[in-house]
């Protein structure tokens, strides 16, 4: 049964444009050739999760599949949860508007510690229980959860999942979608279903297994295996290309991997440790996937992504093959955080240009020691000379992350965060040119399952004081931005991440209280109340005070005395420090709550590579130097794959604007259905699309950011639908005008329908500046029944006024008397309807619409209607007829 979404996605809702479903390449099989229905539930809002590259990724391979469908939900913006509550409506799949238990099994990425409450609430507005033990009961969709966090240590949310899919997804969530058909078909309850998924290398069924007294976990029924394998995949770029979404996104870009998997070997880095082996995608699949990805989407921006892109070597040459073969498109390559020690002139020349992006390096640690103590693998030196090219070649401003709080760090450390920056502005100046400035990140560091910094802790006290620390020592320093991360979520994630299942109760009630959205800085302090007041509940406050006070261990033993006093307010618990507790064999092979996940690294390898750490020993990139013997390589998991770079092109020059305007054409066009609740930018936007996707040549205005010389005349209120709309277009070659109708109308949604393009001399004003007024359809009702007779007695009243007076506030606070009957050309009764409880009516009106901004609002109509009638009414639906032009 579908939503009546049309009776909650209205305007009244911020970004109602967000759960329309009807983005660009969204696939939208039909319901009925399906045997297993997916929805793929990211647990954020839709600007983040729609541009997640995992998300667009296993989207396109689940509907690539026979017999199986895959739909998509996100967190529900405030407003549009509070009317799902309001209405008893459950939460619904954007494309096919269909309550989500309808599905077969529902998939959330947990990439985030304290992310599980969203997923919580999205569970709650769906109508599905939260736990696996509450859904045994009733015919509810398979409830799983994906990504990083679920791969590394699933415990703390084991209540709430069915099954856990660990790793990579690829090749795994196809393979579940085949045992459940079969499943299905043979009529398997929900128990035989999963006990059937447990066979699947990379699926954890947590209720097949136990927590027993020393923490770890054992299985309880003798068909599933000991040890969970995470899953490793091949990425494929072709899949990639998907989902264009009408509002700004988090990633409004296409964005294409390069590499997966990481083995510089950074001992806090769990993605580095969670994604071995290193494969790098083939160069050639990179440049045809970005050429195709461009073409069908219309992006002017394109990202390539890894975990650490400079280690892709093929990336100067496929970067400038990509430049030099878009060239004349205005287009830009952004790329995440880089190895700043391999930032060469090659990488800089494929990043800069006319629209040249920010650029961000990860030091993480302020002196030499440091870096060598988490393996970070970079000197001074190659510091400097990274930090100098990049502002040789153009770059006023970069950013800069930094972690406090690593194991074995001094003051000197931390005091040398401010002098390497010092340093860094000393060596890149010169006169004539603005001095470097730097915008820096201070994280703190939190330890990570499968790392060899998980037996590590740090104080919050501690982070106060080095926050403090480095803040008086960047007082003297000028240029340099700073933002810290917040110590109390910092710890609340130590908390969790490094649980077991006796968390699973904290995690509900702290929904319950109102944790949600915690990676967002404006619920930091709701988050955290809430999260504080759950740990107390459950009785566990004494062990989050170990993680406050850096005291917490995963081997620390509690003795019959330490459990008699540990709920007394003034307990503190006492426990090794870390270098004690390392002379210790027993200590670091006590059971962890993640043991049971076999991700490929060898446990003792990390107790090894701790050690070393504590002598400041570098393990080199296997990638590129020897093995480091961490035991991913092998049947299992596959080994490092690593691609000749071929040769950097020829740079072909940078994106020169094509300013020459040979033709103007003006398009008459229409917002009809869904596309009314698309926004003026994203309609802008849109049509900056089409054409890049139509291959139609639009000129550039000039300047330091060239853009397309497109003018839509007058924007249109958010749920107003029009038959009149106006935009012109400038081009850099003559084109027939049925032909660039025929491509605008290919491209185009069908909501946006064309009514007529005319030519116009290039020397004739923009619509813009032309338009003098506006025909309006609106749908005005009033309490109670009105005769047609009423109503134009109302229309004849107003037209019969020489002033109607409206107090309006100018851009600048002020207020001012306007007359609206002077904004007035015409007004009309076009048709009435009476109900029981109302009275509507249709009026045609022409009003004042101008460029300097004296315009006559639909619900200035209201207004006037209001003061001769001595009624209140409501404004149900705007149409704009036709946009009148003086000239």
């Amino acid at each position: 049964m579908a939503v009546a979404v049309e009776k909650l996605i209205t305007s009244d809702i911020l970004k109602p444009a967000r759960y329309l479903g009807n983005e660009r390449l969204a696939v939208q099989k039909p319901w009925e050739t399906a045997t297993i229905r997916w929805v793929l539930t990211y647990p954020e809002v839709y600007e983040v999760g729609s541009s997640n590259l995992g998300h667009i990724i296993l989207y396109n391979i689940l509907n690539a599949q026979p017999r199986q469908l895959c739909d998509r939900a996100y967190l529900p913006g405030p407003d549009l949860s509070a009317k799902l509550r309001q209405t008893n409506t459950p939460l619904f799949a954007v494309e096919s508007k269909r309550w989500l238990t309808e599905f077969d099994i529902l998939g959330f990425s947990l990439s985030y510690e304290l992310g599980v409450t969203n997923i919580l609430e999205m569970l709650d507005l769906a109508g599905i229980p939260l736990t696996w033990q509450e859904r045994t009961e009733g015919n509810y969709p398979l409830i799983f959860a994906g990504g990083q966090t679920a791969t590394s240590n699933p415990e703390p949310y084991t209540d709430f999942f069915d099954f856990v899919a660990l790793g990579d997804g690829e090749e795994l969530l196809p393979e579940i979608g085949l045992v459940l058909e079969e499943g299905k078909q043979a009529g398997f309850n929900r128990k035989q279903l999963l006990l059937d998924l447990a066979q699947i290398p990379g699926v954890y069924v947590p209720q097949f297994y136990q927590m027993v007294e020393d923490g770890s976990v054992h299985p309880l029924v003798p068909d599933v295996p000991k040890r969970i394998l995470r899953r490793v995949a091949t990425p494929i770029p072709a899949y990639s290309i998907g989902l264009v979404p009408y509002v700004e996104t988090v990633h409004d870009r296409l964005t294409i991997e390069i590499r997966r998997g990481c083995t510089r070997g950074c001992r806090f880095c769990q993605p580095g440790m969670l994604t071995r082996p290193a494969r790098d995608v083939a160069p050639e699949k990179v440049v045809e996937a970005i050429e195709a990805g461009m073409r069908a989407t219309g992006y002017n921006e394109f990202s390539l992504l890894s975990l650490s892109c400079s280690d892709y070597l093929s990336l100067p040459a496929v970067g400038m093959e990509i430049k030099n073969r878009l060239k004349n498109e205005n287009i830009t390559l952004s790329l995440p955080s880089q190895r700043v020690d391999r930032f060469d002139e090659n990488i800089a020349n494929i990043l800069g240009g006319t629209r040249q992006g920010g650029l961000t390096f990860a030091p993480e640690a302020g002196t030499q020691r440091m870096r060598d103590i988490v393996n970070k693998g970079l000197t001074n030196e190659e510091l400097l000379r990274g930090v100098k090219t990049a502002w040789e070649k153009g770059w006023d401003k970069i950013k800069l992350y930094f972690m406090i709080g690593l194991p074995g760090e001094t003051d000197a450390d931390v005091v040398g965060i401010a002098e390497t920056v010092s340093w860094l502005q000393r060596e890149c100046q010169t006169k004539g040119r603005r001095p470097l400035n730097f915008n820096l990140t201070i994280s703190n560091f939190t330890p990570k399952p499968h790392t060899p910094f998980q037996w590590h802790s740090v104080s919050t006290s501690e982070f106060e004081r080095k926050q403090k620390l480095l803040r008086q020592e960047f007082r003297r320093i000028k240029g340099v931005k700073l933002n810290f991360t917040d110590i109390r979520i910092s710890a609340m994630e130590d908390f969790i991440g490094r649980g077991d299942r006796s968390l699973g109760k904290v995690v509900r009630r702290a929904w319950e209280l109102g944790a949600g959205m915690d990676s967002w800085y404006e619920s930091v302090d709701k988050a955290f109340a809430a999260w504080g007041s759950a740990i107390a509940e459950a009785g566990l406050d004494w062990k989050y005070r170990q993680v406050e006070k850096g005291e917490w261990n995963l081997f620390h033993q509690e003795d019959t005395e330490t459990r008699e006093h540990r709920d007394t307010e003034e307990y503190i618990p006492a426990s090794p420090h870390l270098s004690v507790s390392l002379s210790s064999d027993t200590a670091l092979d006590t059971p962890l709550p993640w043991d049971h996940i076999d991700t490929g690294i060898d446990k003792n390898w990390l107790k090894q590579d701790l050690q070393r750490a504590l002598e400041a020993a570098i393990v080199p990139d296997c990638s590129f130097d020897g093995c480091s013997h961490c035991g991913v390589c092998g049947v299992d998991f596959g080994h490092n794959i690593v691609i000749e770079p071929p040769t950097v092109p020829e740079f072909a020059g940078e994106f020169v604007p094509n300013t020459n305007k040979v033709q103007r054409l003006r398009v008459w066009f229409g917002k009809q259905g869904n596309m009314a609740l698309v926004s003026h930018l994203d309609l802008l936007r849109l049509f900056d699309r089409v054409m890049r996707r139509a291959g139609l040549p639009v000129a550039f205005t000039g300047g330091f950011h060239p853009t397309p010389r497109i003018s839509v005349a007058n924007a249109l209120a958010l749920g107003a639908t029009s038959k009149g709309e106006i935009v012109d277009f400038e081009l850099t070659q003559a084109v027939d005008m049925e032909t660039f109708r025929g491509h605008l109308v290919r491209e185009l949604p069908t909501d946006i329908p064309i009514y007529d393009v005319v030519e116009l001399d290039l020397k004739a004003p923009a619509a813009s500046q032309a338009i003098v007024a506006a025909e309006y359809l609106i749908t005005v009702s009033a309490i109670g029944t009105a005769a047609p007779a009423q109503w134009q007695n109302w229309i004849e009243q107003i037209q019969s006024k020489d002033e109607i007076r409206w107090e309006q506030i100018t851009k600048s606070g002020k207020s001012q008397l306007v007359n609206l009957r002077d904004r007035l050309f015409e007004l009309e009764l076009v048709t009435t309807n009476d109900t029981q409880a109302d009275s509507t009516a249709i009026l045609r009106y022409v009003g004042s619409c101008r460029p300097d901004g004296v315009l006559l609002r639909p619900e200035q109509i209201l207004f006037m209607l209001e003061i001769v009638a001595g009624l209140e009414f409501n404004l149900s639906h705007i149409q704009r007829n036709r946009l009148v032009l003086g000239i």
